[in-house]
């Protein structure tokens, strides 16, 4: 039997046709992500065609596979890292962060929320940056006044914090309430936004 040679690589060639690849998967998929880092913690992001699906406090929501395994279940298991895909996302938190950016233009994809979810999540996107509202504020907002405890576990539910800012939401009184990536991260985006807790 005549023994073979091991083929030779060529590394730029093998470098091009991964890039291929990673464009091509990318395209075919319903789902990209990236995993981004922010002065709260490493967040993950992801979006489908129409828009950014899912903004996740990673270590808060379980790590990386439980936020994708998430996706997966609920809408497409063909879900690529493509973070290219998401540079938009990337810059526009970055200047949210840096304190020049108050609002966010990237499309959002609200398809992960409930059909009264999408109402409250729409009415809280209308909180202008450094103000705040209630709960009963934003279910009277979404056109429900007397549903502000189910208004609580929507904005808990929130596919897309940050971007839409269910931070912004405090208790009746003024108390901090609870938050999807913890009190101190809100604390810390009410603060940026010039809010100040009493």
């Amino acid at each position: 039997m005549t023994r073979l040679p091991a083929p030779t690589t060529d590394p730029a060639a093998f470098a091009t046709a991964s890039s291929r690849f990673l464009c091509a998967a990318a395209s075919e998929a319903d789902v990209v992500y990236a995993e981004l880092d922010s002065p709260v913690g490493p967040l993950v992001a992801a979006a489908t065609p129409k828009g950014l699906v899912r903004l996740a406090y990673r270590d808060f929501n379980g790590g990386l596979d439980a936020v994708l395994e998430g996706l997966a279940g609920r809408l497409s298991p063909r879900i690529v890292e493509a973070p290219a895909r998401l540079d938009a996302v990337r810059s526009q938190l970055e200047e949210y962060f840096a304190g020049s950016r108050r609002s966010f233009e990237v499309p959002v994809d609200l398809a992960l929320a409930a059909p009264f979810g999408r109402e409250v999540l729409l009415a809280c996107a209308r909180i202008p940056y450094g103000a705040t509202s209630s709960y009963a504020g934003v279910a009277r907002d979404a056109g429900r006044p007397t549903a502000s405890r189910a208004t609580g576990n929507a904005l808990g539910a929130n596919p897309v914090p940050i971007v839409v800012p269910c931070h912004r939401v405090l208790r009746a009184g003024g108390g901090i309430g609870g938050y999807t990536g913890g009190l101190a991260v809100k604390e810390h985006l009410l603060g940026l936004e010039g809010v100040l807790l009493g």
